[in-house]
């Protein structure tokens, strides 16, 4: 018996809209009749320019071509996130893509690691992850390795256009079948014995009918909180940051295969650079900063030509206290924020976006379905906001309000479990299958000055002189492996340049 077609309508374009109708273009239809709702009246946010690898997986499953992407978006590589002056001022680290060294015996990299630098034996680090040397050598590669090379691999995502990604996925949707109405949303219509969203009434006077509606309206939340009062769980007492000020500027060289978060006397200021500009901004906490101050200190920190007005943003970090009720579902800002530290923002709408395809059986949509929906989207945010948390309150910057409030601060009993564990004997676990490894945490509590107060005693049983040479190898075998790799810029230019017609957009 062949299923009735559903009918899915999409309110929002923007990264997540359009993300939500590439992703459904290429596995429900013909299965399905996706129409998407935007207007050319509503600007988007924009700011999530910078990724981590898990959005080569979306490209590849829907079927783009890697270096027909990043000419169409102005892309470029990303090997990790460099954090200047988190910890105490001068401070330098990357929190990189990819393995930590090498373990020995049952342990990871940084428990050995932790003993070498204690005995004077170890270097930074960074000088034992791959994606680190090359990154700080502005190197990048696609590497090929051979089966039994013992060297790690080069893990990577990107940086791009967020508003060209938008209409690079459009194009593609709408060759797939999704239907655009161009419009704005005047109302909604509710079935009277489900509670169900039956419709959306445009201002023109149409109407488009559902089964099930995706709302990616930002953070006006228009069906998920207007229509349906999710209700929002404020995380601004962990993470207070409330506003932030976007400005292009002009491209300079180096182009670094990496993104930059610099601490600022009441928050940071981000560094993405493309191909054909560099994105900034300045996210800050507006009790502790004005916004005419907060602009002069992003201005004043510029690489190149200033080429658009500052623009203001304003938000509340938390998230809905459902992502999925009834007939709808959010993806993107209308399901909640953290801010874009670790690049996540993408993330979390390609991660929302296969919950759908996971849960989306042929009929309603089950209880079930929307409880696990509902679980998922949980647990993932809260282990991202004690991620993003952990940097803030790791930090030794005293004498600014901003930094000692965070600092001082309580922080959520998963992320002081971690804290407590790393501190007592370098241990880090894993929770189930939250985003962010033990080489993640492992690079920012080390890059911001956190110790175990013990060695782990099988790290002690290996003897001075075998650390010594391990360590040495490592970092010797990759600083050969990233001096191989060609220039980031010289690499682009051959792979993928950015195409005329996309850089007069």
């Amino acid at each position: 018996m062949t299923p009735e077609r559903r009918r899915i309508v999409i309110v929002g374009g923007g990264t997540a809209g359009w993300m939500t109708a590439a992703a459904f273009a290429r596995f429900l239809l013909p299965g399905s009749d996706v129409a998407l709702i935007e207007s050319d009246e509503i600007g988007t946010v924009g700011v999530g320019e910078a990724t981590i690898p898990a959005i080569r997986v979306f490209n590849e499953a829907i079927g783009i071509d890697e270096a027909e992407f990043l000419a169409a978006t102005g892309g470029t590589y990303k090997l990790g996130i460099a954090f200047e002056n988190w910890g105490r001022e001068g401070d330098h680290y990357l929190h990189a893509f990819g393995l930590v060294g090498r373990g020995l015996s049952l342990l990871p990299f940084h428990q050995y690691w932790c003993r070498a630098e204690a005995e004077g034996l170890a270097g930074p680090l960074g000088h034992y992850v791959l994606n680190t040397v090359a990154a700080e050598a502005n190197r990048f590669g696609h590497v090929t390795r051979a089966p039994d090379s013992a060297l790690p691999p080069l893990p990577y995502a990107f940086h791009f256009d967020a508003g060209l990604y938008a209409a690079f996925l459009r194009r593609f949707a709408e060759a797939r079948g999704v239907v655009r109405h161009e419009g704005m949303i005047a109302g909604t219509e509710r079935h009277e014995e489900t509670g169900d969203i039956a419709a959306v009434r445009l201002r023109d006077g149409r109407r488009i009918e559902g089964d099930l509606f995706v709302d990616c309206s930002g953070f006006r939340g228009l069906l998920i909180e207007q229509e349906l009062k999710a209700g929002y769980e404020d995380w601004s007492h962990w993470l207070p940051c409330d506003t932030a000020i976007a400005v292009p500027c002009a491209s300079v060289s180096p182009l670094t295969p990496y993104t930059r978060s610099t601490a600022r006397k009441a928050g940071w200021q981000w560094r993405i650079p493309l191909q054909h500009r560099i994105g900034n901004g300045h996210v800050f906490c507006s009790r502790h900063i004005s916004e005419d101050e907060a602009c002069a200190t992003l201005l004043a920190n510029l690489d190149g030509e200033v080429l658009a007005e500052p623009r203001t943003i304003r938000f509340q970090t938390g998230k809905r206290r459902r992502a999925f009720i009834r007939n709808v579902v959010a993806v993107g800002l209308s399901s909640g924020f953290i801010e874009p530290l670790e690049s996540t923002s993408i993330h979390l709408i390609q991660t929302a976006v296969n919950r759908i395809l996971d849960l989306l059986p042929s009929g309603p949509v089950s209880d079930t379905a929307r409880a696990e929906y509902n679980r998922r989207t949980d647990f993932e945010m809260s282990r991202l906001r004690d991620f993003v948390i952990l940097h803030y309150h790791a930090n030794q910057r005293e004498g600014l309000p901003f930094w000692d409030e965070v600092r001082s601060m309580a922080v959520p009993e998963t992320l002081q479990r971690k804290l407590d564990l790393f501190r007592d004997s370098g241990f880090i676990q894993r929770d189930g299958d939250e985003l962010f490894d033990v080489p993640g945490w492992a690079q920012v509590m080390i890059g911001q000055n956190l110790r175990p107060a013990r060695l782990h005693p099988i790290a002690s049983q290996v003897s001075r002189d075998s650390l010594a040479k391990f360590v040495q190898s490592l970092e010797s075998a990759y600083a050969r492996d990233a001096a191989r790799l060609p220039g980031h810029a010289d690499y682009l230019s051959r792979f993928a340049p950015m195409r005329t017609n996309e850089k007069a957009a």
